[in-house]
Order: structure tokens, then sequence, then C-alpha cells
């Protein structure tokens, strides 16, 4: 079953940004494709299974940025 999600990230200015998010969202489990609109801070990830809040919080939190609540 493939899930996608939308979520806000604070933070991101530039496609370094970009890369460090969408490293760390990638490596989480299951996850397929993961999407950066960088004008607006929306990621967009597509995964093989519903992702946890806390774990897609984690990942970007490690990335170096913030979900938006």
């Amino acid at each position: 079953m493939n899930t996608t999600r939308t979520y806000r990230v604070n933070g991101m200015t530039c496609d370094h940004c970009v890369g460090a998010v969408t490293r760390e969202l990638g490596s989480l489990d299951s996850v397929a494709d993961v999407q950066v609109e960088l004008a607006t801070g929306d990621v967009t990830v597509r995964s093989g299974r519903p992702l946890d809040d806390a774990e897609v919080a984690a990942a970007i939190d490690e990335a170096g940025y913030e979900l938006a609540s």
C-alpha cells in the first residue's frame, strides 16, 4: 500500500537544505520518493506504509530543520 503525505518544513532556504531533508527522509524505511518545494517549505513523501509523525519529525530534525506544527 503506497501512501503520500505532505509536510511543511521550517527553515529551508537553499538547494543544500533541500538535499539534506531529502537524504534524511529518503533514508526512512519504505520511503520511495521525496519531493521538496523550497518556495513553500512543502515536502511530499511517498512511502510503502504510513509514516509515523515522530519518525518524520526526527528525520527532519536530524537534517537541521523543524517540522511545522
